[in-house]
């Protein structure tokens, strides 16, 4: 993995942590997958969960405007949240999957939740500590 890389994906990261701390209806923000576990490869996609208390603010063309994520690819459903696929200039792909904090309810916990938390998760804003709360069942 080159360095440049790895400060693209710090700088999207850094600004996404920054945006959140200025939104009062994020509960959180979690990067999952493989740049969670430290694993990622050049051709690794960025994924990040956002919890907010109103998803319908968000669709594709306010998150190209709010974080300069790129050009928008897809959006797919997911169960209880929506996922929104972007592809910067570099060829970095930024999946930003968009739910409300139910979504890392532990009692019960989603399969779904699970699955994406288990398979790597990092904390990058939580104000209300429902990351840590959903990060923390799946580690039990």
């Amino acid at each position: 993995m080159n360095a440049q890389r790895h400060q693209e994906v710090a700088a999207l990261l850094d600004r996404a942590v920054e945006w959140a701390g200025a939104r009062p209806d994020v509960a959180g923000l979690l990067l999952v997958g493989s740049w969670a576990r430290d694993a990622a490869r050049e051709d690794s996609d960025v994924d990040l969960v956002l919890l907010s208390d109103d998803p319908a603010l968000y669709d594709a063309e306010s998150l190209t405007d709010q974080w300069a994520l790129g050009t928008f690819v897809t959006t797919r459903r997911w169960g209880p949240i929506t996922e929104w696929r972007f592809v910067r200039e570099s060829g970095l792909e930024v999946e930003l999957c968009v739910g409300s904090p139910d979504w890392a309810g532990t009692s019960p916990m989603d399969p779904g939740t699970r699955r994406v938390v288990s398979d790597g998760a990092r904390s990058l804003y939580d104000p209300r500590g429902l990351v840590a709360g959903v990060i923390g069942a799946c580690a039990g």
